[in-house]
């Protein structure tokens, strides 16, 4: 079925490199060659060791892409929302070789969803091969950071981290936190407290208020917090 000439639109203002295609290709692909989807939160999308069966590009929504198994103890390594590629799909697609990592909605997600076959034929051309290879450098940097952190960070500086920048007040879980840091729920739990205990935060049923931002920089970077 036709992508909707709205969401082409759409597609179109979130990934402005794919207004360089050839006009011809840009229209044939959108027609004939994308499914439109609408998947509810914690949907598996793909998982580690299956072949790719498309390049999701994302209209809405989020995707959290992960090591291990969606069912267990797993590594977060990024996150896809609007307007970004997801690198494991595209480096499976490049490599024709199985998915590294698996992807989970984290809300509802509304994808566009390109054939294999469309990708390698959009990817023949220079701006959006650019534009693909731009996205995979900088994902790459994140990803060295976070192998910098897990190899040599304590677990409480990455958590530290973690919970800056979202402003004062974070909706999450322990368990969502566990899961972007690579461990279990119960040792999220007891370092929380531990932060509690020393009035830079305060805990509420999924909900962290955070007191003394300050304090968790301090720790974050490495050094002791007073």
């Amino acid at each position: 079925m036709p992508l909707p000439p709205s969401l082409a639109d759409r597609l179109d203002a979130l990934y402005p490199a794919l207004t360089a295609l050839p006009q011809a290709l840009h229209d044939e692909v959108l027609a004939s060659q994308v499914s439109h989807l609408t998947v509810p939160a914690g949907q598996v999308l793909f998982e580690e060791g299956t072949p790719c069966q498309g390049f999701p590009m994302v209209l809405g929504g989020e995707i959290r892409v992960a090591r291990g198994t969606p069912q267990g103890r797993s590594l977060e390594l990024y996150r896809v929302t609007p307007g970004e590629l997801c690198v494991a799909s595209t480096s499976c697609l490049f490599g024709q070789s199985s998915l590294s990592a698996h992807g989970i909605t984290t809300a509802s997600t509304e994808l566009a969803v390109l054939t294999p076959a469309a990708f390698q034929r959009w990817t023949e051309h220079e701006p959006f091969r650019r534009y693909v290879f731009g996205i995979f450098a900088d994902r790459l940097a994140d990803l060295m950071a976070l192998a910098e952190a897990v190899a040599f960070q304590r677990l409480d500086q990455r958590l530290a981290s973690a919970l800056l920048g979202h402003g004062a007040a974070i909706l999450r879980t322990h368990q969502s936190l566990a899961d972007e840091l690579g461990t279990v729920r119960e040792i999220v739990t007891r370092l929380l407290k531990r932060f509690e205990r020393a009035g830079w935060i305060a805990l509420g049923r999924e909900r962290v208020d955070i007191l003394n931002a300050q304090a968790l920089r301090t720790l974050a970077s490495g050094q002791n917090a007073q």
